[in-house]
C-alpha cells in the first residue's frame, strides 16, 4: 500500500515548485513537504491533468538525483517542456491537477518473441520500456486505463518509440516496472 505521508509530501513539492515558477508563493512548502524518503535517490513521472484531461507528463526512469529534486523537475518539465502542449500558463494553475508516480527499478524482460511479452505483460499493473536501436519509449501502469488489451498497449508503445505497431525484432528489449501513485482531487467542470 502506498505511503500516504510521502504521497502527500511529493504531492504537495510538485505544487510548491509549480506555483512557485509563477511567482506564487500560496503553497506551504513547510512541514507538508518533509519525509525523510524525499532526500533519497528516487524516480517519478509527474503528470498534469485539466478537468481529466492530459495536460503534460515528463518523468524520469532512473533514479540518478533526489526524489524531492526528481519531482521538482519533473514537475516544470511537465508544465513547460512537453512537447506535444504549450507552456502551462499563469491562469491554468488553479485547475490544473498534480499526479505523481514513483517508478521501481526497471526489470529486464527476457522473451524469445511478441507472443511471449503480451502474455507476460501483467495489465494495470506493469509500466513498460520499449526500446530499439536508440528508441525508446514507456508507458506508465495507468496507461493500461485506456489501453486494456496487451496487444493495442505494445502496439501503441511501438507507435511512440516510432515504430510500426506490427514491428518486431529480436533486439528488441523490453523491461517492466510498478508505481506507487498519488492524484490531487480533479476541479468540476
Amino acid at each position: 500500500m502506498p505511503d500516504a505521508d510521502l504521497g502527500n509530501a511529493l504531492l504537495r513539492t510538485a505544487r510548491h515548485a509549480l506555483t512557485l515558477a509563477f511567482g506564487r508563493r500560496d503553497v506551504d512548502a513547510g512541514e507538508g513537504c518533509r519525509h525523510r524518503a524525499l532526500d533519497a535517490p528516487g524516480a517519478t513521472f509527474v503528470t498534469l491533468t485539466q478537468y481529466g484531461e492530459l495536460r503534460g507528463c515528463i518523468g524520469s526512469l532512473k533514479a540518478h538525483r533526489s526524489l524531492k529534486k526528481d519531482v521538482e523537475q519533473n514537475t516544470l518539465a511537465a508544465a513547460f517542456n512537453d512537447p506535444r502542449f504549450t507552456p502551462l500558463i499563469e491562469d491554468e494553475l488553479d485547475f490544473t491537477r498534480i499526479e505523481v508516480s514513483l517508478l521501481s527499478a526497471p526489470a529486464p524482460l527476457t522473451i524469445k518473441d511478441e507472443d511471449e511479452l503480451l502474455m507476460r505483460l501483467r495489465p494495470g499493473i506493469d509500466g513498460v520500456v520499449l526500446e530499439w536501436q536508440g528508441r525508446r519509449a514507456t508507458f506508465l501502469p495507468q496507461m493500461w486505463e485506456s489501453l486494456a488489451d496487451p496487444r493495442e498497449f505494445i502496439g501503441t508503445l511501438k507507435q511512440k518509440a516510432g515504430l510500426t505497431r506490427e514491428f518486431w525484432h529480436d533486439g528488441i528489449r523490453v523491461s517492466c516496472y510498478a508505481v506507487d501513485k498519488w492524484k490531487e482531487m480533479e476541479v468540476q467542470s
